[in-house]
């Protein structure tokens, strides 16, 4: 195809986005808002065994979305194995659980950072509840975030607050099982105002490199403030072997929890760019793609095949970079042509190979048109009615 790097072919390039894997998280599917509103929408799901029916619907109509993450409670059933049978006769299969610590009223003060013994001791039962999930579900990815912080100077100290994190995440590593690994996510502000415990990805590396190799940072494209360089963070991540996965999503002031690549599209190429390079878009690297978004105006099943195929296309973007002649710019010190390899791959227009690729995987090269054209909004807006849909607090 036009703009196809000298290094590169067309059916490597094909091949590396048909192995790509995107998980989808449940709590898209359900109803969601802002601190100001919940949306409720017809048609969402009731409960996890119907988040599980869209999740593999969208694998359906994208063919690279094979796993759906699960929240606790959020997702609480009584059988969790049986979730996990549910989901692989859909044709998919159970991924990251993320433990919920900050809803409950306990936690006004904190969860594992709390100055009160017991409410920790709470809090480190659900973590250590959600190794038991995982057991049971076979997932390998406990994902972690805390919404633990300070709104005043004085309220707590901070540093007694990292020995109480600490001692959580050790005690929670520590009964994690040889095949599986702990993502602790970070995030510069919000709810906390003054001090956030986990606030950027320097703070995550510390406690991961102290607690060990199973142990590995999370990036979520939305947590950063404005301006930072979120490729150079993945490429050292990546050099240290601590890079464990992605969160993606989009923002335009703070974490606004949109589609992916929706406001800057060019930081997604080059965060992928990094991974490509890198050679870590392999499953050998054992980094997770997964997505961390909550719809609030767009309907939820087309939104999340729309994001993924964004992921797709950033990614078709950073395959197709000639690395061989970026190399040689950047030993000459050609500053401009250096910085126009990289252009000339963002500036090609992928979809046409992402048609093919979706063609060779036996899927409509259109996913939108196809859910369109499914009837699925319809037939849920009838089966779906009564109950409580699924959704912040459900």
């Amino acid at each position: 195809m036009s703009g196809m790097a000298a290094n590169a072919t067309a059916e490597s390039v094909k091949s590396a986005l048909r192995a790509q894997h995107i998980e989808t998280p449940s709590w898209a599917y359900g109803n969601s808002g802002t601190r100001f509103k919940v949306f409720a929408q017809e048609g969402v799901p009731r409960n996890a065994y119907e988040k599980v029916d869209d999740a593999a619907l969208v694998h359906k109509l994208t063919g690279v979305a094979p796993s759906v993450a699960l929240h606790i409670p959020w997702d609480k059933v009584d059988d969790y194995a049986d979730l996990a049978a549910h989901a692989k006769d859909a044709g998919i299969a159970l991924g990251a659980i993320n433990p919920n610590v900050f809803q409950e009223d306990d936690y006004r003060l904190g969860s594992v950072c709390n100055p009160d013994p017991a409410i920790r001791e709470k809090a480190l039962a659900h973590l250590l509840e959600c190794v038991d999930i995982m057991d049971a579900t076979g997932s390998s990815i406990l994902s972690l975030w805390f919404a633990d912080g300070l709104n005043y100077p004085g309220q707590d100290s901070l540093r007694a607050r990292q020995d109480r994190l600490a001692e959580a995440l050790t005690a929670t590593y520590e009964r994690l099982g040889a095949d599986q690994r702990m993502l602790v996510e970070y995030k510069f502000f919000e709810p906390a105002f003054y001090a956030t415990d986990i606030p950027d990805w320097g703070t995550s590396y510390a406690h991961c490199v102290t607690l060990g190799e199973r142990a590995q940072v999370l990036v979520d494209t939305g947590h950063h403030a404005p301006g930072t360089n979120i490729e150079f963070i993945v490429a050292f991540l990546l050099r240290q072997g601590k890079l464990g996965g992605f969160h993606f999503n989009s923002r335009f002031y703070a974490d606004d929890d949109l589609m992916v690549g929706a406001a800057d599209p060019f930081q997604l190429f080059r965060i992928m760019h990094e991974i490509v390079q890198a050679g870590a878009l392999d499953a050998a690297a054992n980094v997770a793609f997964m997505l961390d978004q909550c719809h609030n105006l767009e309907p939820k099943v087309p939104a999340m095949v729309r994001s993924i195929m964004n992921v797709q296309e950033a990614t078709a973007k950073a395959l197709l970079v000639d690395s061989d002649a970026l190399a040689a710019a950047q030993r000459d010190g050609d500053v401009l042509g250096s910085n126009a390899v990289l252009m000339d791959a963002y500036n090609t227009d992928v979809r046409p190979l992402l048609r093919e690729v979706r063609e060779d995987l036996g899927i409509d090269p259109d996913p939108i048109a196809a859910y369109r054209a499914s009837g699925h909004a319809e037939r849920v807006r009838e089966e779906r009615k009564g109950g409580q849909a699924a959704g912040w607090g459900a």
